[in-house]
């Protein structure tokens, strides 16, 4: 799927990031949003931003400790600005694609996410020549607070750029021109049969 990337570019000048991690999604089962506010009790000194509602609001709440701000839905201009503020931003569901990373990504933040699914091939890991974020191999708070620490304790910390570039493999633009391309390679090959 396409990403406006156009929407999410770092800020410039760049702002200093800011000592919070930062989660934005709908409050379904699926999306363990209660797993991640959980994973800030093993790291007292750190804090989450959680922006989002839905069915799984009592049980994300319940979740939450003290350094867990739960901000409710906000408007696309301020999840932008938490975005680019943000240390990182954390993703613990499993799907196709998850253009929330990539928005992340674009803003030059930083994904530690679980590592399955789509996300395995919109954020590049620690294992890359540029790193994009950290993968995390169980839904457990405490591998997710493992992934946390593994990345504040980088030599070399992620290059917003190098999310951005790589978010930018997922612009608009570049996803039309690819869409218009296959339509236009299939509609030959079937002419041809």
């Amino acid at each position: 799927p396409p990403v406006d990337t156009e929407y999410f570019p770092p800020a410039r000048p760049a702002v200093r990031r800011k000592e919070y991690y930062v989660t934005a999604s709908r409050f379904v089962p699926y999306k363990r949003l209660d797993m991640i506010a959980k994973a800030f009790a093993l790291l007292p000194d750190r804090k989450l931003v959680i922006v989002g509602d839905g069915p799984d609001a009592l049980k994300v709440r319940a979740a939450a400790g003290s350094n867990v701000m739960l901000v409710g839905r906000e408007s696309r201009e301020r999840v932008r600005e938490r975005l680019r503020g943000a240390r990182a931003f954390l993703f613990a569901a499993e799907e196709d694609f998850g253009i929330a990373p990539v928005e992340a990504q674009a803003c030059g933040t930083p994904v530690i996410a679980f590592g399955r699914g789509g996300v395995t091939e919109t954020v590049r890991g620690l294992d890359a020549a540029e790193p994009t974020g950290v993968f995390y191999e169980e839904q457990t708070p405490e591998s997710l607070a493992d992934a946390i620490r593994r990345l504040e304790a980088l030599e070399r910390p992620i290059s917003p750029d190098a999310c951005r570039e790589n978010a930018l493999r997922f612009r608009s633009g570049l996803f039309r021109e690819g869409f218009r391309a296959f339509v236009a390679r299939e509609w030959e090959r079937f002419q041809t049969r």
